[in-house]
C-alpha cells in the first residue's frame, strides 16, 4: 500500500520521464509536492525504493528508474497525483448487513480510509534520547487523523512523561511535519541537535519550556537556538 505522496511522486516521475526523456530533479519534485524541503523527497524516495516501484541507479545525475507501477496507475486512472483534488480510494459496495445500533453513550466509530505512514524510529517520553532519522517500518493510521497535503510520520513512545496527557510507553503517536508550534503544543522538539523528545511546548520571552505531563518529570528550559522543533502531535494509535 502506498501513501498519498508516494502515489503522487510516482506518478510525477512517471510523467516527466515519458515527457522529457529523465526523471526530474529533487528541487522539482519538492515544489511539484508542496513539500517545504528535500529531506520529505529523500523519505519518499527510499519508500518508493523499498517497496520496489522505483531504482536508483549509482553514479549518474537524476538517476531514477521506474521498475513498476501501482494497479491505479498501470491502468491510467486519473487523480492519484499531480493537479489533482487529492487522493481518492475506490469504495466497492457489497451487501453486508448493517452493525447492530451502539449501546448508549458509547464513543463513535470513525470509518476513514488507512493511510501508511513510516515509523520513524523511538521518541523520548521521558529522558531525551538520539535524534530519529531512519524508518523502522510502516503502519496504517485512519486518514482522518490527517491533515490535507502536509507531511506526516509516526513514532513509538518510550517513557511515562506524558501519561497525563494520555500518553502511554509503547504508543505510537502520528506526528505533522512543521518546525513552528503554539503554547500547549505536544511537540517532537530536537535539542541542541542530538536528543529528541515528546513534550508540551511553553514560550517564555527568549527561552522555551518543555513541560512534561508527569509531576515525576521536572520541565526543561532551553533557549531558543538550543531547540529545533520538528513536527506537531496530531494522532495516537495504541495496542492492546
Amino acid at each position: 500500500m502506498l501513501t498519498r505522496k508516494q502515489i503522487q511522486l510516482l506518478e510525477f516521475i512517471q510523467k516527466r520521464v515519458a515527457r522529457d526523456g529523465v526523471p526530474p530533479s529533487f528541487d522539482e519534485m519538492k515544489i511539484a509536492l508542496d513539500l517545504r524541503s528535500k529531506s520529505g523527497i529523500h523519505r519518499l524516495v527510499t519508500a518508493l525504493e523499498e517497496r520496489g516501484f522505483i531504482r536508483r541507479l549509482p553514479h549518474r545525475a537524476r538517476a531514477l528508474e521506474i521498475i513498476r507501477l501501482p494497479d491505479a496507475l498501470a491502468r491510467g486512472e486519473e487523480g492519484t497525483g499531480e493537479g489533482a483534488g487529492g487522493f481518492q480510494p475506490r469504495v466497492i459496495s457489497n451487501d453486508r448487513p448493517a452493525p447492530p445500533p451502539r449501546p448508549r453513550g458509547a464513543m463513535p466509530i470513525v470509518d476513514s480510509p488507512a493511510v501508511e505512514l513510516p515509523v520513524m524510529g523511538r521518541i523520548a517520553a521521558g529522558v531525551p534520547i538520539e535524534a530519529i532519522s531512519e524508518i523502522s517500518h510502516h503502519i496504517a493510521v485512519p486518514g482522518s487523523m490527517l491533515s490535507g497535503r502536509d507531511h506526516h510520520y509516526a513514532l513509538e513512545v518510550r517513557g511515562d512523561s506524558m501519561i497525563e496527557a494520555g500518553i502511554n510507553d509503547g504508543d505510537v503517536v502520528v506526528i505533522r511535519e512543521q518546525d513552528t508550534a503554539d503554547n500547549g503544543d505536544i511537540v517532537v522538539a530536537l535539542i541542541e541537535g542530538a536528543e529528541a523528545t515528546l513534550k508540551r511546548y511553553r514560550r517564555r520571552g527568549g527561552m522555551i519550556a518543555l513541560e512534561a505531563a508527569n509531576p515525576a518529570y521536572g520541565t526543561k528550559v532551553l533557549s531558543e537556538d538550543k531547540i529545533r522543533i520538528q513536527g506537531r502531535l496530531v494522532g495516537l494509535i495504541r495496542s492492546y
